[in-house]
């Protein structure tokens, strides 16, 4: 029985000795019914006091790894070989962050702007003023105060005010979505979705046990003329004000459609508004749910406009949907953390971030403009910007230009992240002369030369 001894490290001996037995037996190099030394004679070949062995043999037999009998030899339990002592066990490395000379990853805010210690203060002041049993749990639809102060957030940027009974608090939009597809596809059906989209949440979709149907969408959004006459959907997932990759705002016309489809068809539209505050061109684009509160589900998220660590969003819940979605939400983690909550009502009530949502959204408007403009120099006039003057991120199609695994591969080995609209298409070979490039988390400056890098591959491809 091989124990090595680190006698320099924090680990205690005791538990050293109690690992390194334990490894064994389960590998099987410690064989049933295998007779152990007894405690003395191990803490002598250790050069460690008996005491020590005793507590780690203890261990062992209140674990059941090993039987002891008055006047035999401790020995070795039964049935515990997990994996031979020759074979080799799978392990899991966590991917370490690269990093990049050229960064054009998409829905990143700049973190660096956001007011840190502010936002501690506001932990702090708001953790001090709960009360005891509000330390408990507090249920499936989550801090009240913060859902008043969402309603009011609501009124005032987006045109309408929703009843914060009807507000539902979540860890993201993709969050929400997951728990949707719960309530509205328990019993099968599939859910439309629009073509290209966001890879990720299609991807979250795939999990899940509903079909996904594509719906072809162009720079004006979901091309609502495809949707089919005869469905077994149970919902329409959309992002109107802002469509994502591509960039457009759907026309009146397209909403009006597919509000009278949802109604005909017996089915929900999910609206996802995910970045709409930075809308640098206009007023704020009306909702859906402005429209039609009883077939439309409202989704937001305070990714962009607060940190994407916060993880706490919002769903906006016809009433027919909320026990449902109550009953999903109590089995399967109850609610979010309180104190989050807590600070971001506060930060929605004194105005703060309707400040701070300012402040970056004359930074990003500056972003989305040096990134044109160093296109427009480095590339000339061979490429056309997709959609509405908004968000973090800018589709962009260059004429003649086929971007496929080469040019994926050219980048990575020039160190350059950057995605195609092909991965964010479901029906493949209809975008591949697009990329879209996300530029909030830059400055002006590195816009310049990460574009200056990028134009050196796409140049390759054209």
């Amino acid at each position: 029985m091989l124990i090595e001894l680190d006698r320099e490290g924090g680990e205690p001996i005791r538990l050293q000795i109690y690992r390194q037995i334990k490894n064994q037996i389960l590998s099987g190099e410690l064989r049933e019914q295998e007779p152990l030394p007894s405690t003395r004679q191990l803490a002598d070949s250790l050069g460690v006091s008996r005491s020590t062995t005793v507590e780690a043999y203890d261990m062992l037999l209140s674990e059941g790894f090993l039987i002891s009998r008055q006047g035999a030899p401790t020995l070795v339990a039964e049935g515990l070989v997990i994996a031979r002592e020759n074979s080799v066990l799978p392990s899991i490395h966590e991917t370490e962050p690269k990093s990049y000379l050229a960064d054009f990853q998409t829905g990143r805010p700049d973190l660096h702007q956001f007011p840190r210690a502010l936002w501690q203060k506001l932990l702090s002041q708001t953790a001090a003023t709960l009360t005891p049993e509000q330390y408990g749990y507090t249920g499936p639809q989550g801090y009240l105060p913060l859902r008043e102060e969402i309603a009011a957030w609501l009124g005032r940027n987006r045109g309408f005010l929703p009843n914060p009974e009807d507000i539902f608090i979540t860890a993201g939009a993709t969050h929400a979505l997951r728990i949707l597809t719960d309530v509205l596809c328990s019993n099968g059906g599939s859910i439309l979705i629009e073509d290209p989209c966001h890879i990720g949440l299609y991807d979250t979709l795939k999990t899940c046990e509903c079909a996904i149907r594509p719906i072809p969408a162009d720079d004006h959004g979901m091309q609502t003329d495809c949707l089919p006459e005869h469905t077994d959907a149970r919902a329409v997932y959309i992002t109107p004000s802002h469509q994502f990759p591509l960039g457009g705002i759907l026309p009146a016309q397209r909403r009006a459609a597919l509000l009278r489809y949802a109604k005909e068809q017996e089915l929900y539209i999910i609206e996802d508004d995910y970045d709409s505050e930075f809308r640098f061109a206009g007023a704020p684009v009306a909702p859906l749910y402005a429209m039609d509160s009883t077939r439309v589900i409202y989704v937001g998220t305070f990714s962009k406009t607060v940190f994407p660590a916060l993880r706490i969003g919002f769903a906006v819940l016809p009433g027919e949907l909320q026990a449902p979605w109550r009953n999903i939400r109590t089995h399967h983690d109850v609610q979010n953390p309180l104190f989050e909550q807590a600070a971001l009502a506060e930060f929605l009530k004194t105005r703060k971030l309707d400040r701070h949502i300012r402040v970056m959204k004359h930074k990003y408007e500056k972003r989305r403009q040096a990134l044109l403009d160093a296109l427009k120099e480095e590339i000339g006039d061979v490429s056309n910007a997709c959609g509405d003057a908004a968000g973090l991120h800018v589709t962009v199609r260059f004429t003649g230009a086929q971007f496929g695994e080469a040019f994926l591969t050219r980048c990575k080995q020039a160190g350059i992240r950057v995605a195609t609209l092909e991965k964010h298409s479901i029906e493949k070979g209809r975008n591949e002369d697009a990329l879209v490039l996300g530029y909030g988390h830059m400055e002006p400056e590195t816009i310049r030369e990460a574009v200056r890098l990028l134009s050196i591959e796409i140049r390759q491809s054209m």
